[in-house]
């Protein structure tokens, strides 16, 4: 039986919610290091490449996890949000690591005794090749194989996670295939054919595969029910849903093509997530359509690092949307800006959050706030160059210093107010 919808009610306060979560993300393979049984890691170190760089010892987080945890309770946080790596606890299929299993239970006892919930993502991209080499999302075994990885390490972790993420933005790659010119997807092809090579495999599917896009979505959205069921046959009572890559699509004109991409990018998740105790939300930009397609940016508009636009309220817009869709708590799980200069970063956390609030109190009920990201780590296909971080890392030392953005994150975190 579905849960009932949580029916938005107007609330007029000076803070958030009483039991607000604040906090930061961060991904295993963004962060570890040396994630060597990682589709991603054979991608990025195969030739031809469509990675700026590999990834290496990333921030050393794999060791110096606890430096992390300190630097999230020292900003003032309540929460932190990582992800638990499937390469790592199942680096051979049907074979679980123990002790890595017991690494992760560590980090989530250590975000207990700093007072942080931990939010834990259990595929946040990253899969094993061993799975990419099966053919990844596209194999038909792929949900039960999922499902297999879910149960074992709920069994192992469930008590501690404070919410469980089952699959980190499972709809960006939709997105992206949309987006994209068709030489980008062609220039993929070289390198996953050398990675089907060096496996053996018939068909390597694995990376940022935006060619098999539609082809591997009903297989996600059945892992997703999967992995959520696994999960709650471990813990009836420990919140579970995905993170969803959404961006504040509006429409200019009465023909516009908004309506249409919105069901294209987030139509068939939006559906899923009416089952879920949450929708996760992970918000960075606005597009806007109209009746022939994509609105280009005016030279005025504000972007980001990478080119695009930075508007303080597509955070809020799509928390309203994506509530009104599902009728479920929103949980934002990722919302920041990459940027060389952390005044944008100031600027932006203050003034999203104030778009936020305006929601929460017209009764869109949002669970909290993860920024993306906690440190500066690899950007998947962009290598080290974006900076999302609210702390940099000297990647040769991996000390880590707050940047001014998180002692404005934190003092709205500690007042539980603007």
């Amino acid at each position: 039986m579905l849960a009932a919808p949580v029916v938005a009610q107007p609330r007029r306060s000076g803070g958030f919610p009483a039991d607000f979560l604040w906090g930061a993300a961060t991904a295993g393979h963004q962060i570890e290091g040396n994630d060597t049984n990682s589709d991603f890691w054979l991608l990025e170190s195969i030739k031809p490449t469509i990675f700026a760089e590999p990834v290496g010892d990333a921030c050393n987080s794999f060791e110096l996890w606890t430096r992390d945890l300190d630097l999230a309770k020292a900003i003032g946080l309540n929460s932190y949000r990582f992800s638990i790596e499937w390469s790592r606890i199942e680096p051979v299929a049907g074979q679980f690591s123990i002790a890595l299993l017991d690494h992760y239970k560590a980090i989530i006892a250590g975000c207990h005794a700093r007072g942080l919930q931990p939010v834990v993502t259990f595929s946040h991209w990253a899969v094993p090749i061993w799975f990419a080499a099966r053919g990844g999302w596209t194999n038909p075994e792929s949900p039960q194989l999922f499902a297999r990885y879910c149960d074992r390490a709920a069994r192992h972790l469930g008590d501690g996670i404070a919410r469980a993420v089952t699959l980190n933005e499972p709809n960006g790659l939709l997105i992206a295939a949309a987006m994209v010119p068709p030489q980008a997807i062609m220039a993929q092809q070289p390198m996953l054919a050398e990675a089907a090579r060096v496996t053996g495999s018939q068909r390597f599917v694995g990376g940022p595969a935006f060619g098999s896009a539609r082809e591997t979505l009903p297989n996600l959205i059945k892992a997703h029910r999967a992995g959520f069921a696994a999960i709650k046959a471990v813990r009836t009572t420990l919140p579970v849903g995905f993170s969803l890559a959404i961006v504040d699509e509006q429409a200019v004109g009465a023909t516009a093509l908004r309506d249409a991409k919105r069901q294209e990018f987030y139509g068939p998740w939006l559906e899923t997530a009416r089952q879920d105790d949450f929708v996760g939300i992970q918000n960075y930009s606005r597009n806007q359509w109209d009746a022939t397609g994509l609105v280009a940016l005016p030279a005025t508009a504000k972007r980001d690092q990478i080119g695009n636009e930075t508007y303080p309220a597509s955070l809020a817009n799509c928390a309203r949307y994506v509530h009104a869709a599902t009728g479920k708590p929103i949980f934002v799980t990722e919302h920041g800006i990459a940027t060389e200069d952390d005044r944008d970063r100031v600027a932006l956390i203050p003034a999203a959050l104030a778009e936020l609030k305006r929601a929460i109190d017209e009764g869109v009920p949002v669970i909290g706030y993860l920024h993306w990201s906690l440190i500066d780590n690899f950007e998947w296909v962009s290598g080290y160059r974006p900076k999302y971080g609210l702390a940099t890392v000297d990647r040769t030392t991996f000390r880590r210093v707050p940047k001014p953005s998180a002692a404005v994150l934190g003092a709205i975190a500690r007042r539980n107010a603007l």
